[in-house]
């Protein structure tokens, strides 16, 4: 498949629209045969109370770029995309700035997809290392 790189980011865009993603500020910015990136800020919104991201904006941020993700690289005219497990392991805090979550595919069958995520401040540190398993559902005709 070739991607359209302009145009599948502004399909993530419109996605985001009154939604979590939205309220937590993530953006998609990065997109290639295999993986999706998105960013979120770190500020006080996504803050835990002692200044530093919170570990659910974090698991958030996996979701949302996992999903996309696969909502990209499936054809979802005939299914819905759904997280069904995600587990993360937080390995270093962050106060301010970006981080980037990369979502590559670990397995892509008919029915179940792996993703593992990769969370990175702005100087490539890992700070959270993440996999989501998402299920595509049949849409009912």
């Amino acid at each position: 498949m070739k991607l359209n790189k302009e145009e599948v980011l502004k399909q993530c865009a419109i996605m985001c629209k009154n939604t979590l993603m939205e309220t937590l500020d993530i953006s998609f910015c990065d997109v290639g045969e295999d993986y999706l990136v998105a960013k979120m800020p770190v500020t006080p919104r996504v803050h835990q109370p002692d200044g530093v991201l919170h570990g659910g904006a974090m698991v958030a941020l996996a979701e949302s770029v996992g999903s996309a993700a696969s909502h990209i690289f499936l054809d979802t005219k005939d299914f819905y995309i759904r997280g069904l497990e995600i587990s993360a392991n937080h390995v270093k805090s962050v106060r301010d700035g970006y981080v980037y979550a990369r979502a590559e595919i670990v397995h892509r069958g008919r029915t179940t997809q792996l993703w593992d995520i990769k969370i990175r401040n702005e100087d490539d540190n890992l700070i959270s290392i993440v996999k989501l398993t998402t299920i595509a559902l049949a849409k009912s005709r």
